[in-house]
């Protein structure tokens, strides 16, 4: 196999796929990414960005989608021919500010936007996606893998390591791996979704608007700027429309529109549309010797749960791949994506079910919303990876849990904490959160004096500062001068959130181990324990 070439190949460049890219480049993993559409992706699909996930594009250095996301507007439904207000809700659950978690608000952006960023970042590391290229066929061996594509009618042959489908639940990669769906078709659970441009007077651009009901004609409709100042994403449903014929009629859907809406419209432009069936259904595996896939989870449209759970499946497998890609682990690592990516998904389809159920019987959408959406309480607990000398043993454990601050076992996402005071090392970190990078461990060492780390610190100077880093985290009572150490970090806990958040006692060592995905692998008292999650995690240990 030709060296030269990208070891990895990543077939379709949405949301999944660009992240998925990304977190392979910024671990040093040449990658090259093919998309079948001659031209990108239009449409806001999905918009809803939920708290983890903002997270994790935090940790990518992707700034943007926190900073340019608009808050989720409130929902105004109107009683019947009018503009006067039968309700006003909320789309999310409230929830309060905490150092812990930084994003606690989710944000909305559509995909056409969240892709030009992705594909910008790309760009920095001479990454482009190669518009207008199909996967045709592969074929895997324990070596390698030969895929076939297509551009323009001439076929390629391309000789690759190893292969990531991101290209959805009809793509290619599930196709040839023979991937079976389980789960249901609910044919007469329908919606169309698109983006217009059009303006209405009175229809304030505040708020997300429904009209109708679900019996006969339904309408919803949300302000977007980023396909001009006049969009809007909409969606009908109702039991009284023949909505395949919808989708396919640009005067059905502005007759529609103006049917429902109590005021005069002025139609600019339909953008993109799609007809869209609740399939509440997910491939019974993620992956098959070299080959693995990503997102493509087909649900209800209940919970916005499908592009984020997509992106952290990415997330979770490019860091896995790029340690066994430079030799660093073994290839049984690669194993436990598929293990700790199910069950989750498992939990995922069942919650969003019963919103869906609700949503359907209720005729209201966000009926069944809980903080649970927010997917800070994803863990691995069950994982055979992760190691916890602190945990009870025999707990039960929901994959797709609530967040529950009180209680911190390895599995659970890394707590964030702002204040920090930087008093040895080369970096300005100011919160933890500005530590964990998708490219390496970072070891937090909790001791009650500098002196105390000494030991662990020691011990763990054998492994390279590329794949793990050291940070100790003093109380804020420790009095410390600017001194060598073998830390990369050394961190004063100012006020105190970082003892709080990660459940550390005054006077107490505890040694955390927080993956590259965020995620918190170990939580043990001293060397030993470093050294026994490690052992699972690379190869020469």
């Amino acid at each position: 196999m030709n060296s030269t070439r990208p070891p990895v190949l990543v077939v379709g460049a949405g949301p999944v796929g660009l992240v998925a890219a990304l977190a392979l480049l910024q671990n040093g993993i040449p990658v090259r990414i093919i998309d079948k559409d001659p031209n990108h992706r239009m449409g806001q699909r999905g918009p809803g960005i939920w708290p983890r996930s903002l997270e994790l594009f935090n940790f990518l250095n992707v700034p943007e989608v926190n900073d340019l996301g608009k808050l989720f507007p409130l929902i105004r439904s109107y009683k019947p021919g009018t503009f006067e207000l039968a309700t006003e809700s909320s789309m999310v659950p409230h929830t309060e500010p905490n150092p812990a978690i930084p994003f606690h608000v989710p944000k909305m952006m559509g995909q056409q936007l969240l892709d030009v960023i992705l594909r910008r970042h790309l760009e920095k590391f001479s990454c482009s996606v190669e518009m207008g290229t199909e996967l045709r066929s592969f074929e895997q061996s324990d070596e390698g893998i030969t895929a076939v594509l297509s551009k323009n009618g001439i076929l390629e042959t391309f000789d690759t390591k190893w292969m990531i489908g991101a290209d959805g639940a009809k793509g290619v990669v599930r196709k040839q791996l023979r991937l079976t769906f389980l789960g249901e078709t609910r044919g007469n659970t329908r919606i169309v979704l698109g983006d217009i441009r059009l303006k209405a007077v009175d229809l304030d651009r505040a708020y997300l608007h429904q009209f109708g009901n679900f019996e006969t004609r339904w309408l919803s409709l949300r302000p977007t700027d980023e396909i001009g100042e006049d969009g809007w994403q909409f969606i009908i449903s109702g039991g009284a429309l023949d909505l395949t014929n919808v989708a396919q009629s640009e005067e059905l859907i502005f007759e529609i529109i103006a049917s429902l809406l109590p005021t005069e419209v002025l139609f600019n432009k339909l953008v993109w549309v799609s007809e869209f069936r609740a399939n509440i259904r997910s491939a019974n595996k993620l992956s098959e010797g070299r080959v693995f896939v990503a997102g493509g989870i087909v649900h209800s449209p209940a919970g916005g749960q499908g592009l984020n759970s997509g992106i952290q499946d990415a997330f979770n497998l490019g860091w896995k791949l790029a340690l066994v890609e430079k030799g660093l682990a073994d290839r049984s690592l690669l194993e436990t994506y598929n293990d700790k990516r199910m069950p989750v998904i498992s939990e995922m389809l069942e919650m969003t079910t019963t919103i869906l159920n609700r949503a359907v019987k209720t005729g209201d959408m966000t009926n069944g919303r809980t903080p649970i959406l927010f997917m800070l309480g994803i863990n691995c607990r069950f994982s055979n990876i992760v190691l916890d000398e602190f945990a009870i043993p025999g707990k039960p454990i929901n994959a797709y849990g609530v967040l529950d601050e009180g209680n911190l076992e390895a599995g659970d996402r890394a707590p964030d904490a702002p204040n920090m005071l930087h008093v040895c090392g080369e970096s300005v970190v100011k919160t933890l959160f500005s530590l964990y990078r998708p490219w390496y461990h970072t070891v937090l060492v909790f001791v009650p004096s500098l002196a105390d780390s000494s030991p662990i610190l020691g011990a763990l100077e054998a492994y390279g500062k590329d794949v793990v880093r050291l940070a100790v985290v003093l109380p804020s009572s420790a009095q410390v001068m600017p001194i060598a150490s073998p830390a990369d970090l050394v961190l004063v806990d100012q006020a105190g959130l970082a003892y709080l958040a990660y459940l550390v006692e005054a006077g107490q060592t505890k040694v955390f181990v927080i993956r590259p995905d965020g995620v918190v692998g170990a939580i043990v008292h001293g060397i030993e324990g470093v050294k026994k999650y490690f052992s699972g995690i690379f190869s020469d240990v």
